[in-house]
């Protein structure tokens, strides 16, 4: 009762969907602080037979997640580039680009306080990584001061999306990559994809639904999830902390399984 609650709330007001959220995620980063939980998205199982991308011992167990992040920058140089993450979470898709990828700078944005502490203190001896407390409505950086912008799995908290594009373009250089991936229904993803195509000032690269290897990895990944959850997450919030990780049976995994929701990932640059 308590999830339908908050989904038709997040529904319908604006207002209460980022109010929600920066509470949810203000929670987590307060009560569970374990260095070793360091991603949140649903991740990316590839095609059978796919070459796996070779990764060490410290990223290895977050395969899944780190693929996610892959598919959602791969065809764009991050290599010395300044890059900007909006909505950073716990910072691991952040440390993993930092480290993998070369950036000149990578900094990670996120409106959680409590997150932001927690990355600073489990990530702060990457010396390319930075971490900023800011609202992906009213970003904390200077006018075209980003070559790449990085949005994986956050806008939905949003609650004015178009307010998040203009600063995408605001901060963003000319013939700079917006990397963008998220899920929404299916009717709302069709909205937003005209939007994407229509966005003033940007050539649409790529858009491409990756709803099944979504749900694909949170079927790889599900037993996982449940011991860690048992593990780390206090046990009156393990039942939606298990709706939130997209666990098998609950409602977020059964409307990605149904396609009522669907995961898309899109490429954008900058004119």
């Amino acid at each position: 009762m308590l999830i339908k609650i908050a989904v038709t709330a997040l529904d319908k007001s604006p207002f209460l969907r980022r109010l929600l959220w920066r509470w949810w995620y203000g929670r987590l980063a307060k009560k569970c602080t374990q260095p070793s939980w360091t991603f949140m998205n649903y991740g990316y199982e590839p095609e059978s037979g796919s070459a796996p991308i070779p990764l060490d011992s410290e990223h290895e167990a977050d395969r899944l997640c780190i693929q996610l992040y892959e598919q959602v920058v791969g065809k764009v140089d991050l290599e010395g580039r300044d890059v900007l993450e909006v909505g950073s979470g716990r910072g691991g898709g952040a440390r993993y680009l930092a480290l993998a990828h070369r950036p000149t700078s990578y900094t990670g944005v996120d409106f959680s306080k409590g997150a932001i502490k927690l990355c600073r203190r489990t990530h702060g001896e990457v010396a390319n990584l930075a971490f900023l407390t800011g609202d992906a409505e009213d970003l904390p950086l200077d006018e075209a001061s980003c070559d790449v912008v990085i949005n994986v799995e956050s806008s939905h908290c949003y609650g004015n999306i178009d307010k998040f594009f203009r600063e995408v373009t605001r901060v963003l250089r000319p013939n700079g990559y917006f990397a963008y991936a998220d899920f929404r229904s299916a009717d709302e993803m069709k909205e937003l994809a005209v939007t994407l195509a229509a966005l003033p000032g940007y050539r649409l690269i790529e858009s491409v639904d990756i709803t099944a290897k979504v749900v694909a990895a949170l079927a790889s990944d599900d037993a996982r999830k449940r011991q860690l959850i048992q593990e780390i997450v206090p046990s009156r919030l393990r039942h939606i902390f298990g709706e939130f990780a997209g666990l098998s049976g609950g409602r977020m995994h059964t409307n990605l399984q149904d396609r009522e929701m669907v995961y898309h990932r899109f490429l954008l640059q900058k004119h």
